[in-house]
């Protein structure tokens, strides 16, 4: 498995920015807590808010360990690819905060059978909008608040049921 490094060196600050939401997906798909809590705020006040079915409530995850607890444990053992595009950062020189946006294509199988051809699968494509911060103390850039609004998905959704 590879060992992914929080930090890498000679990132311009926009990218810098950008590989704080890099980070969080690799924890997903990788089931790594490690770079997945180094993507993330640990303010009490840190949340991710998703938004993916007509006429359903957003739902909102406050607080780094219910993220990890309600998102993480769940979608982590999955086989998962999120794929992102479209980044735009919008920054300014010497601020601690940014904010970007980004489509996102999120591919979901039960754990152990993404290579089922005809195995049961979930994607949800949709635009994320993500607030960061910078964090002095390990010189990372994490999300603060992030919001997912599902453009479309196709698929199996009892995928993404809790056992």
């Amino acid at each position: 498995m590879t060992t992914y490094m929080h930090n890498l060196p000679f990132l311009t600050t926009r990218e810098a920015i950008v590989d704080a939401f890099n980070r969080a997906i690799i924890g997903f798909d990788r089931h790594d807590i490690s770079i997945f809590n180094s993507a993330f705020s640990t303010s009490p006040d840190v949340s991710l808010e998703f938004r993916t079915a007509p006429g359903e409530e957003p739902r909102e995850y406050k607080g780094l360990d219910t993220i990890r607890t309600a998102l993480l444990d769940h979608v982590g053992p999955m086989d998962t690819t999120h794929m992102t595009s479209n980044v735009r950062v919008n920054y300014k020189e010497g601020e601690e905060t940014a904010s970007m946006t980004c489509y996102i294509l999120a591919q979901h199988c039960p754990p152990g059978r993404g290579k089922e051809p005809d195995g049961p699968k979930y994607l949800v494509a949709g635009e994320y909008e993500i607030n960061l911060v910078f964090d002095k103390a390990d010189g990372l850039w994490k999300v603060q608040k992030g919001v997912l609004d599902a453009i479309w998905t196709q698929g199996d959704r009892s995928v993404m049921a809790r056992s």
